[in-house]
C-alpha cells in the first residue's frame, strides 16, 4: 500500500477501505508517514468529504491508535457526557449527580481546560481537599458504589488524534465535519463509554456558528456512534450568549449547587433536564425521554440530586459542606458593577467575548502554564430579551484586582441594548440517528 495511491483515491472522491484508513492512521502515528502527505490527505477529506463508513473506520482506527479504558468492570450502562465547549458551561457539574441520583453509573474522565474559564477539574477543585488523582481501583469502585466518580485524564489515549489535530491546526483544515466528528468520538469511545449523549452548541460563543452546521456536525457524531455500537444521541444547544448566569469556577460550583436545588438559572436546568433524560433514557433506567425527564425533576424535588453531590465532593477529598454553606468556596476581594448606559432590552451578550473578559480576571487559562484563579469571574444579572434601567447593573465583577478597567470596556462593547429584544431558543434539535 501506497501513501500517495490513498491520497489520489480521496482527492478523486472515492471511498477509502478500512485497511487504507488505518494505514494512514498507524502510519502517521508511528511516524512512518511525512506530514505534507498526511496534510494532503487531509486536504482531500476537507473537500471530498467521507462515508458514514470510512467516518466510523476512521474513528475507530484513531481509538485503537493508544491505550483505552476498560470500564466493564462497572455495572450496568456507562453513559458519558461531551459538550462541544462555550461559556459558563456548568451542565457537567448539574448533570453527574442528577443522573447519577437515578443510579446512572457516571465514570467521567475529565481534564483541565483551556480558555475562557477552567475545565471540569478545575472547576471542582473550588471545592477544598477535592481531587481527581485517583487510582483506576478505587475509580471503579466510587462508581460501583456511588454510581459517580470523575477522574484525571490519562496519558496515552488516542494519540493519533493529538498528532492529526495539530497538523489540521496549521494546514487549515481544522473545519472538516468528518476530521471534527471523529476526533471527539474517538476521546469517548476511548474512554470507556458504553453510550454517548452529545451538547452541540451553535452561536457566537460556538465552534459552530450556524444551526445549520452544528446540526450537520451532530448527525456525524451520533451516525458514528451508533455505526461502532455505542447508543449516542445529541442536543443542538444556543451559545450565542453565556450559558446560565455564572462564568468562572468557584462561581459555576455554587451556580450548580442552585440548580440542583432547583433554583438555578432556568436556561441551565432546562438543557441539563434536555441531555440529563438522554443519558438517563439510554442507560436503561427509563422507558421513554419523556418518563426520564419526570424522574429527574422528580429527584431535583426530593433533594436526592443534591444529597448525591455531597457524597461524590466527599468521596474525592472535597468538603461537602460547601453545599449547604457556598460562602465556604473561593471569594474574590472585589465586586464591580457594570451599569446599563440607557434604558431597553438587552439585545446581545456576544459569548466568546464575555468568556475573554472572565479569562482577563484569571477565570481560565490561556496557555498550559497559566494559574487560575478560582475566586474571580463574572455574575451576569440579565441575558438576552431581559428590561432593563439606565444605571441598573448588567455585570457584576468578581476580581482579586482593584482595577478592572479592561474588563468593564471589555463587557460594555459587548453587551447591545435595544428598544425591543427577545429571547433566544435554547434547544435549537434533538438528533437520535
Amino acid at each position: 500500500m501506497r501513501m500517495v495511491d490513498i491520497i489520489a483515491k480521496k482527492r478523486d472522491g472515492k471511498e477509502l477501505t478500512t485497511a487504507e484508513i488505518d494505514f494512514v492512521v498507524q502510519g502517521y502515528t508511528q511516524g512512518e508517514i511525512p506530514d505534507y502527505q498526511v496534510s494532503a490527505w487531509a486536504m482531500a477529506v476537507f473537500f471530498k468529504d467521507m462515508t458514514d463508513k470510512e467516518r466510523a473506520d476512521l474513528t475507530m482506527s484513531m481509538v485503537n491508535s493508544g491505550e483505552t479504558i476498560d470500564l466493564s468492570a462497572i455495572e450496568g450502562i456507562k453513559v458519558d457526557k461531551h459538550s462541544t465547549g462555550g461559556v459558563g458551561d456548568t451542565t457537567t457539574l448539574v448533570l453527574a449527580p442528577l443522573v447519577a441520583a437515578l443510579d446512572v453509573p457516571v465514570a467521567k474522565m475529565s481534564g483541565r481546560g483551556l480558555g475562557h474559564t477552567g475545565g471540569t477539574t478545575d472547576k471542582l477543585e473550588s471545592v477544598a481537599g477535592f481531587h481527581v488523582e485517583l487510582e483506576k481501583e478505587e475509580f471503579i469502585r466510587l462508581v460501583n458504589e456511588h454510581k459517580v466518580a470523575v477522574i484525571g485524564q490519562s496519558g496515552n489515549l488516542t494519540p493519533a488524534d493529538k498528532k492529526l489535530y495539530a497538523l489540521r491546526d496549521v494546514t487549515a483544515t481544522v473545519n472538516s465535519i468528518p476530521l471534527i466528528a471523529s476526533s471527539i468520538m474517538s476521546k469517548k469511545i476511548a474512554a470507556g463509554a458504553d453510550a454517548i449523549v452529545l451538547d452541540v452548541k451553535t452561536g457566537a460563543g460556538a465552534f459552530m456558528k450556524t444551526t445549520e452546521d452544528a446540526k450537520e456536525l451532530a448527525h456525524a457524531m451520533v451516525s458514528i456512534g451508533n455505526n461502532v455500537g455505542r447508543k449516542t444521541m445529541a442536543v443542538i444547544s444556543d451559545m450565542s450568549q453565556p450559558l446560565g448566569l455564572a462564568i468562572g469556577n468557584a462561581l459555576e460550583v455554587k451556580e450548580a449547587i442552585l440548580t440542583l436545588q432547583g433554583k438555578g438559572p432556568k436556561d441551565l436546568e432546562e438543557l441539563c433536564l434536555a441531555l440529563g433524560r438522554q443519558m438517563v433514557f439510554l442507560a436503561g433506567k427509563a422507558d421513554s425521554l419523556e418518563h426520564a425527564e419526570e424522574k429527574l425533576k422528580e429527584v431535583i424535588q426530593n433533594g436526592k440530586a443534591l444529597e448525591k453531590f455531597k457524597d461524590f465532593l466527599a468521596n474525592q477529598g472535597g468538603d461537602a459542606s460547601v453545599v449547604d454553606h457556598p460562602d465556604r468556596l473561593p471569594q474574590a476581594q472585589y465586586l464591580v458593577e457594570v451599569p446599563a448606559d440607557k434604558d431597553g432590552y438587552v439585545a446581545g451578550i456576544v459569548a466568546d467575548e464575555i468568556g475573554t473578559a472572565a479569562m482577563l480576571l484569571g477565570a481560565g487559562r490561556a496557555t498550559k502554564e497559566s494559574e487560575i484563579d478560582l475566586a474571580v469571574g463574572l455574575m451576569l444579572n440579565k441575558k438576552v430579551g431581559d428590561p432593563v434601567k439606565a444605571g441598573e447593573s448588567l455585570v457584576t465583577i468578581h476580581a482579586n484586582r482593584e482595577d478592572v478597567a479592561d474588563v468593564i470596556a471589555k463587557i460594555k462593547e459587548n453587551i447591545t441594548i435595544a428598544d425591543n429584544a427577545d429571547a433566544p431558543v435554547l434547544v435549537h434539535d434533538i438528533v437520535t440517528e
